[in-house]
């Protein structure tokens, strides 16, 4: 499964609809237990992957290989994951919440 997420990082910048993100400006960091940590930056709506880093980011999710699969899948909602502690989040939960503009 750690190919299915690193395949999801690698892949992210081709995939975001620029529409979207157009005016983000937001960094975030991805620790996936299993898997290995991403950094994400947006700014001004292009965004750019890189794998380990993001320790400044705006924002930490933190969830198992096996949680965030299902998440980008939409398996499991993220807000499900979040209040039911599959998924944390520390520092700019507003930053969190413009997420969803990425997937």
């Amino acid at each position: 499964m750690a190919d299915g997420v690193r395949e999801f990082f690698e892949g992210l910048e081709a995939r975001v609809d620029p529409t979207k993100t157009a005016g983000m400006n937001n960094s975030y960091r991805f620790d996936i237990a299993g898997a290995g940590s991403w950094a994400v930056a947006v700014t001004d709506g292009e965004v750019s992957v890189s794998e380990g880093g993001g320790e400044d980011a705006d924002c930490t999710i933190s969830a198992s290989e096996e949680n965030f699969t299902k998440m980008v899948s939409r398996e499991l909602n993220p807000m499900t994951a979040y209040m039911t502690g599959k998924l944390k989040v520390k520092g700019d939960m507003g930053a969190a919440m413009k997420l969803q503009k990425l997937f």
